[in-house]
């Protein structure tokens, strides 16, 4: 049963779970969306809400933590000097999973 479950597995190993949420975070804040899984969606919405509220405190220890996820100054400078200041007013709930239609299946005949 998955009471009580903190976080979705992904069928990966941990360092691999670990690259794939970071790097579709680092596309969510380099392209502004990301289309993939649902599961994936949910679990980099997460990491990304907690990479905002960092970016909120604007303190060194939080761009340290951000870095340390995102393993990219450029990243982590826009993080800190446009989303950060765009989210200020807000207590949470920075992204939105948004379930896209089922893709057209084309017949090869």
């Amino acid at each position: 049963m998955w009471h009580k479950k903190k976080f979705r597995k992904l069928n990966r190993a941990p360092e691999h779970r670990k690259a794939l949420l970071a790097n579709l975070v680092k596309e969510l804040i380099d392209h502004g969306k990301v289309d993939t899984t649902v599961a994936r969606a949910k679990e980099s919405a997460r990491l990304a809400e907690r990479l905002v509220t960092w970016a909120k405190r604007n303190d060194p220890h939080a761009r340290r933590l951000a870095f340390s996820v995102l393993q990219d100054p450029a990243l982590t400078e826009k993080l800190f000097t446009e989303l950060g200041p765009k989210f200020q007013g807000r207590a949470g709930g920075y992204t939105r999973v948004v379930k896209l239609p089922p893709s057209r299946i084309w017949s090869t005949s």
